[in-house]
């Protein structure tokens, strides 16, 4: 990591700078093109069902998840490690600091949903209040039938599963390393390699067309949309890079994919959801950079065992 961070001051960078850009912009479009792939390339049937439609793009994002992780292994030449796992690690693959990299961002990340959990204990108690006992009655059994019937959900897999796996590897374990060895700033990297993740979102503006939306509200729903994975790829970007651990970004994907955008306000709360958004928020910046600390996910930071250090010893 060529940070305040107690590492050598940085070495040249491992690959010229434009070619990290332009291999960057390459995974993007690769990443949403090979979706297209089958029917437009392969000239295989439209798929006849959501399950099928949505089987053949999981198909397609591990071919282009594997290709960008192939790509940027052969970029920065990763062979030249001798350990397979510092190989993996130059990705954020790795099994040490399992227990901080997974429950440290989460908590971090769910104090932005203060308001949405108010909001939901305050329907659930309104429910409770109006039906009595009678909603306590199975609830282990309707536990059991939602896991079971998410498990045969079809979105499920697609929001919690293969899109935050696949999009953290392409997004932010490729590119982020590659723009590192390129020789820009990490506060360069955390607001631009954003852009790469949201255009990667704009051939949701095509589907919605297809599927009778109006333009203008297509734009608006895309714009909306745009904004949002720009300020998650800021953060996922921010908490790849301090963490160097692939998982932080996957598990507060997951869960914002889980949660939604935030409640800021709620009628039924009584302004309480609202006060609650906010004293998370100041709690999340407040703790943002002490909880997320390079030491805290590293046993050491000089040559250590991931990819901050990577250009300056490969």
């Amino acid at each position: 990591m060529a940070s305040p961070a107690g590492l050598r001051p940085a070495a040249p960078p491992a690959i010229p700078g434009a070619a990290a850009v332009a291999a960057c912009a390459a995974m993007a479009a690769s990443y949403v093109a090979v979706l297209y792939a089958p029917t437009v390339v392969l000239r295989l049937p439209p798929p006849t069902s959501l399950r099928s439609f949505l089987h053949r793009r999981f198909a397609c994002a591990a071919v282009a998840s594997t290709a960008s992780a192939l790509a940027t292994a052969a970029l920065l030449r990763v062979w030249s490690l001798s350990d397979f796992a510092d190989m993996l690690a130059v990705f954020g693959i790795r099994k040490d600091h399992l227990l901080q990299a997974v429950l440290i961002p989460l908590l971090l990340t769910s104090l932005v949903y203060a308001g949405s959990f108010i909001n939901r204990l305050w329907l659930l108690a309104s429910l409770r209040s109006g039906d009595g006992d009678e909603v306590g009655i199975g609830c282990t059994k309707r536990l059991v039938l939602r896991i079971q019937a998410a498990l045969d959900d079809v979105m499920v897999w697609r929001n919690y599963v293969v899109a935050p796996i696949t999009e953290e590897l392409v997004f932010r374990a490729c590119m982020i390393p590659l723009l590192l060895c390129g020789g820009f700033k990490m506060s360069t990297i955390i607001f631009f390699s954003p852009v790469f993740f949201s255009l990667a979102h704009l051939n949701h503006l095509f589907e919605l067309q297809q599927q009778g939306c109006n333009f203008m509200r297509s734009l608006l729903i895309v714009g909306v949309q745009l904004g949002y994975t720009v300020i998650f790829g800021w953060y996922a970007a921010f908490l790849f890079i301090r963490t160097g651990n692939l998982l932080s970004p996957i598990v507060a994907h997951v869960f914002c994919n889980m949660m939604g955008l935030p409640v800021f306000s709620s009628p039924r709360t009584k302004g309480v959801a609202s006060v609650a958004f906010l004293a998370g928020s100041i709690c999340f910046f407040w703790l943002l950079f002490p909880v997320t600390s390079p030491e805290l996910y590293n046993t050491r930071l000089d040559r250590c065992r991931c990819w901050h250090g990577f250009c300056n010893w490969k």
